[in-house]
């Protein structure tokens, strides 16, 4: 089922990115090519995939989420371009191409992030992707903001370049992790939801619960691929965190104990919808998908 639901999906919000990448102006087209190429260039759509998931559980169609999934993939994207910067990351390879600094040139890798991520603002209020009220926009920007920011994904970023060659015990670990991986996966969850228009209180916190194990559970498993996958398979370097003496979950608990931890994840996960009925059966495939799958 996973596989026809992320085809599905994919396909939905790609058509919808595809539209956001006309230069308005003829000088701006090397801008522009390295934006869609930083975004256009594959991947999971974990985060789209999740955003729909969500609405679709609360009754809701679809379509309604086509702004947010954008947004989501925007913001994701963008941040793998800066990190793969030599001031950061220093990778070469991305999705199994060159990264986008080296497509391009870093200046233009710094400015095609800069404009993602203003542009995943402009995808959550464009009326052409989702027929939204003000209310619900002004609730998902303030959503996508605080998961992206400081106190979210790039606050999770500076604490992992403060924390190569430190050791940090779990605590310490899942917190870098809440913010750097989490923060947007939890905010993928909040917007779909938010975008059908249709949650209740008690609802958004069960879906919060399966998004935090979630987002963790993601983590742990990026972990250990970089651990037992290969390159070719993960479409970035492999063994990238223990090459940097970075922090993971198998150095710090052992290989046989992360795995078993991402499944305590996943478990939680699943247990947080059970109010919900078979129409969030793609949001517990996304759960088990999340921990099983091998790039």
């Amino acid at each position: 089922m996973i596989a026809s639901y992320q085809a599905l999906c994919q396909a939905r919000v790609d058509q919808a990115l595809g539209t956001l990448f006309t230069p308005p102006l003829a000088d701006l087209g090397r801008l522009y090519e390295a934006m869609r190429y930083s975004v256009m260039n594959g991947g999971k759509r974990v985060r789209p995939l999740l955003v729909y998931a969500a609405c679709e559980a609360l009754g809701a169609v679809s379509e309604k989420a086509n702004g947010a999934a954008c947004a989501v993939e925007l913001i994701h994207a963008y941040s793998l371009v800066h990190d793969d910067l030599p001031a950061m990351d220093d990778d070469d390879l991305r999705r199994g191409q060159p990264t986008t600094h080296k497509a391009f040139d870093e200046a233009c890798a710094i400015l095609a992030g800069d404009g993602l991520q203003s542009l995943a603002f402009s995808a959550l209020s464009d009326a052409r992707l989702s027929e939204l009220s003000d209310a619900t926009r002004l609730q998902m920007v303030r959503t996508l903001a605080q998961a992206a920011g400081p106190a979210g994904m790039v606050g999770g970023q500076a604490i992992d370049l403060g924390s190569v060659g430190k050791q940090l015990d779990q605590h310490a670990l899942e917190r870098m992790h809440r913010h750097k991986t989490g923060a947007l996966i939890e905010a993928s969850v909040r917007l779909g939801a938010l975008a059908s228009e249709r949650a209740e209180r008690d609802e958004l916190a069960a879906l919060q619960s399966y998004a935090r194990a979630i987002g963790l559970a993601f983590q742990v498993q990026d972990d250990i691929l970089d651990v037992e996958s290969d390159t070719a398979t993960l479409g970035k370097r492999q063994g990238a965190d223990i090459a940097r003496d970075k922090p993971t979950y198998p150095a710090l608990l052992g290989l046989a104990a992360a795995k078993a931890y991402a499944a305590e994840l996943r478990d939680q996960a699943l247990h947080a919808l059970r109010p919900f009925d078979a129409a969030a059966e793609p949001l517990r495939e996304l759960a088990r998908y999340i921990v099983e799958r091998r790039n």
